[in-house]
């Protein structure tokens, strides 16, 4: 067992509402959200005023290459670090809470180690990833990404928007096109706390997601040319018409994801010439598949692409099917995954041991250690959306187990396996 004595303290509060706030006031839109895609002047907005927090704080900053930002404070000892975040930037149309709470909260838990003059064994690094959300630049969870070698720094710099802007010169024009040196190389553990995204706690009553791991999920791109021509002369059996056969597949997609149990969201639908009196000559459209369980998702994926064909086929168009991303499932650290269970325990919270349906930055984490997530629960499981919404009470819990947690952490003298 460990020491209850942290339990004594708990943190600030006000002081955390308060920057909560604040952040909220940046990328502002109607209803309430947010709008601070990755490299925007909305993000600059925000890292600056991310970065003075920390200094405030007596944090030592330094920003990577990908535009990850850190924030040390040192322990006593020069131990690999306990590290603790998550990302500050959101969806086109997003809320204020997504993983800006995880960042905050992990600032928040620092300044209350500072008000007590509490030290820890272990260094602590609390981080801010870039373009986590991927709403910008694709594919997401490109910074951390990177860290773990999943992607080149040639392949993040050169990935762009949709205006053709590349990340690596939107890094340079916002300021944060950092050094290589300043990368995270390793850690004793990672802890990301995020709000779950999902219904599940809200709907248990629950205050506390310890997460197990994050499902694996495969991003696909499905292109269907048939033929555009005239709406009028063309009879319908000599049409080679996309958007048909391509609502065929949505439609086949959706069954199939039942069938198997899977998650399959078709989130992108493009449809050219877009003419109310032209036969659609072309369709894009996009492919979300998730699962815990890697082989049955990847059954599912292989059988919608095999019945992506036959439809093709007897539509007479062409299809060509692209993969965008692919991410296998990630198994957190048992240990952690314990404490915070422990830890909410400990602090009288209830807490639930849940997996995570959406991809976050703890899962490039956990390539590179030990690593697992704190869930706050969500209002109707909204997220990625202005009406997003986490409770304060829950947020000042999850806050006090992520305070716990890092205390333990940054203390903790076995090996996390």
């Amino acid at each position: 067992m460990f020491k209850l004595n942290f339990l004594k303290k708990k943190v600030n509060f006000k002081r955390l509402k308060y920057t909560i706030d604040k952040s909220s006031e940046i990328g502002k839109i109607p209803g309430n959200g947010l709008r601070r895609l990755a490299l925007s002047d909305e993000d600059k907005e925000m890292r600056d005023l991310f970065k003075y927090w920390m200094k405030d704080s007596g944090l030592a900053v330094r920003v990577d290459d990908f535009g990850n930002m850190y924030g040390r404070r040192e322990g006593d000892t020069n131990q690999s670090p306990i590290v603790v975040g998550s990302h500050l930037d959101t969806q086109p149309s997003g809320g204020r809470f997504d993983g800006i709470l995880g960042v905050l909260i992990a600032l928040e838990a620092v300044r209350t180690l500072n008000d007590y003059g509490i030290e820890t064994t272990r260094p602590i690094e609390i981080v801010n990833f870039t373009n986590e959300e991927g709403a910008r630049f694709e594919p997401p969870m490109m910074a951390s990404g990177g860290l773990a070698g999943t992607f080149s720094r040639d392949f993040i710099y050169t990935r762009t928007d949709r205006e053709g802007k590349s990340y690596g010169d939107e890094l340079t024009r916002i300021g944060y096109d950092g050094k290589q040196e300043n990368r995270l190389k390793d850690f004793f553990a990672f802890i990301e706390l995020h709000i779950e995204q999902g219904p599940v706690l809200e709907k248990e009553n629950i205050s506390i997601g310890a997460v197990e791991g994050i499902q694996g999920t495969n991003w696909l791109e499905v292109t269907v040319t048939g033929e555009s021509d005239h709406a009028g002369p063309t009879p319908m059996d000599m049409r080679k018409d996309a958007l048909t056969a391509a609502s065929k597949m949505v439609s086949m997609i959706e069954n199939k994801a039942k069938k198997y149990g899977v998650s399959a969201t078709v989130g992108r639908f493009s449809v050219s010439p877009d003419v109310v009196n032209c036969v659609p000559g072309e369709v894009v459209f996009s492919l979300d598949l998730r699962h815990l369980d890697n082989d049955i998702r990847i059954t599912a994926l292989n059988e919608m692409k095999k019945e992506i064909e036959v439809i093709a086929a007897n539509r007479d168009v062409s299809v060509n099917i692209k993969n965008l991303w692919d991410s296998e499932t990630a198994v957190f650290n048992n240990v952690i995954v314990n404490m915070i269970s422990e830890t909410s325990n400990q602090y009288g919270y209830s807490v639930k041991r849940i997996p995570s349906g959406a991809g976050h930055d703890a899962k490039y984490m956990n390539d590179m250690g030990p690593t697992a997530m704190v869930f706050l629960p969500s209002v109707n499981g909204k997220s990625h959306d202005v009406s997003e919404l986490t409770l304060d009470k829950d947020i000042e819990q999850g806050a006090d187990v992520v305070f716990g947690v890092i205390q333990k952490l940054a203390n903790y003298d076995k090996e996390l396996g």
